[in-house]
């Protein structure tokens, strides 16, 4: 008898954050919190109506939130985490910095709260 592959998040995971940030010449910097919940199959992502994010211009914020979503999805869906994937993320707050703030920055934020979601952990709110 086979047994069938843990779903992940077997329960809501609220409240994972994290801030990205390095300093060089090509400096990093973004800072979000998510929510991973249950779904009944697949990955999807969305951003709370009620996100605000003080940033100019105010035009590159849906690149970065999608960005945000393709760390999260590649590093859900990479192999050896022995799960399927059946969850809805909602982006519930970001910060961006006009020095550092970008689209990779935002995606190595999304790979890291995806990696602190499937090890259990959270931290404190921005």
């Amino acid at each position: 008898m086979t047994s069938a592959l843990p779903r992940f998040p077997p329960y809501p995971i609220r409240g994972v954050c994290v801030l990205h940030q390095r300093q060089n010449c090509a400096p990093h910097f973004a800072q979000i919190e998510v929510d991973f919940e249950p779904a009944v199959e697949g990955f999807a992502f969305e951003v709370a109506r009620e996100l605000t994010v003080e940033y100019e211009p105010a035009e590159d914020l849906p690149r970065f939130f999608a960005a945000v979503a393709v760390g999260i999805e590649e590093q859900l869906s990479s192999p050896g985490h022995g799960v399927v994937i059946a969850a809805r993320v909602v982006l519930r707050r970001a910060r961006a910095d006009t020095f550092g703030s970008h689209e990779l920055a935002f995606k190595i934020a999304g790979y890291l709260a995806a990696r602190k979601a499937l090890e259990g952990t959270r931290c404190p709110r921005l």
